[in-house]
């Protein structure tokens, strides 16, 4: 589909933008010089992965896409929640890339877990079956070489030991050169394989390649505009064109890279979810494109002003432990255990144990010297973390 871009400078927008631009550039420069700023960006991957699935229709707790990021699941993991920490996994990749890496082709084939065979397989492996004979023929001359040479006793043990080694390694060749052949036949089937991978369930027209090209299209236009202005063109046309079927979620973290890119918001990944949650549907599915956009520029504002409060909420939480741990032993564990909580929504004694490298016990005694808020109000497989 082609994305009509509508008015950028429309009366209704200039207040929001004015609002949105300020409050993101104060969100940044504070973050930027802000003690607690690593914790801070590492817990807006857990409530931004939470959030975007919130906005998508489906419910996932935070507390449990801590432990299943942490490979400690209190239970089987759900569909969402599967999805939820593939969320996470992409805006800790798309953080330690170079800013403009992931608007580039390249990162968003990566971003989307697409691998390119390399071109020159099947010359390698043609390559490799031309240097089997002699590489074969030349251990045989070597093995015949050195049964002339030893006239020891042992002479002909030693050869069968390297006979069964060379037949060994023919077999292992013959079984690499047929799984080779076996994925190049795979390879082969799905590239004549229809777009939809189910008839039923996905459109066989629906090119994310030729859609992904048209939004990437849009991006030169937005680098004309305000960074705000210019993120508000890139989400509602990556909105309206939905260039991919399964990873609709990925919209909201080029956001924040294309923010990044611009030099807006370079302290951290923007939880942009986090204030689309504040805004209502109706209004961000809008048909009109200026309340779509207004829809946007509020939700920026709302997500700079959280940023804000968790700021300080970290910044007085992280006060209020160090007061405690004053005049404590150099080697205490206690200062690991500050910088897990500020790092986590929500911790457990046996993620505290093994960050640490502290028994269990030892984590809930920990845990009780910092004073930290119990989350859960439950006996047993409780959490603590700052509120």
């Amino acid at each position: 589909m082609r994305y009509k871009i509508p008015d950028p400078y429309h009366p209704m927008l200039l207040p929001l933008l004015i609002s949105a631009e300020d409050a993101l550039a104060r969100l940044d420069e504070r973050t930027n010089r802000h003690v607690v700023e690593d914790g801070f960006r590492e817990r807006g991957h857990f409530f931004d992965a939470a959030a975007a699935l919130w906005v998508a229709g489906e419910l996932v707790h935070v507390e449990d896409l801590v432990l299943h990021d942490a490979h400690m699941d209190a239970r089987a993991p759900t569909h969402e929640l599967t999805i939820a920490h593939s969320v996470i996994r992409a805006r800790r990749r798309i953080w330690l890339g170079e800013p403009h890496w992931a608007l580039s082709a390249h990162g968003l084939a990566a971003i989307r877990g697409e691998q390119v065979a390399p071109a020159n397989a099947r010359d390698t492996s043609a390559e490799t079956r031309q240097l089997e004979p002699t590489s074969s023929a030349t251990d045989s001359d070597r093995i015949e070489a050195d049964e002339e040479e030893d006239a020891n006793p042992m002479a002909a043990e030693f050869a069968a030991i390297d006979a069964a080694i060379a037949r060994s390694q023919q077999l292992l060749e013959a079984h690499d050169k047929d799984v080779l052949e076996v994925a190049e036949r795979a390879a082969q089937v799905t590239a004549q394989e229809p777009m939809g991978q189910l008839g039923l369930l996905f459109d066989e027209d629906w090119d994310e390649d030729a859609r992904i090209d048209e939004w990437r299209h849009v991006v030169a236009t937005a680098d004309q505009l305000p960074a705000s202005l210019g993120a508000a063109l890139l989400f509602d046309a990556w909105e309206q064109i939905e260039p991919l079927r399964r990873q609709h979620w990925l919209g909201s973290l080029l956001l924040g890279a294309y923010l990044r890119s611009r030099g807006k918001v370079t302290s951290h990944l923007l939880t942009f979810n986090a204030g689309q949650k504040v805004v209502r549907h109706e209004r961000r599915r809008s048909q009109d494109p200026v309340t779509r956009w207004s829809a946007f520029l509020e939700a920026m504002t709302v997500t700079a002003d959280l940023g804000l409060k968790e700021l300080d909420r970290l910044s007085l939480a992280k006060t209020q432990m160090e007061m405690r741990i004053r005049d404590r032993r150099s080697n205490s564990s206690l200062p690991a255990l500050i910088e897990l909580v500020l790092s986590r929504p929500i911790v457990s004694a046996a993620l505290v144990a093994q960050h640490v490298g502290v028994t269990p016990r030892g984590a809930l005694n920990l845990v009780r010297e910092l004073g930290i808020r119990e989350m859960t109000g439950r006996g047993r497989y409780r959490g603590w973390g700052v509120l």
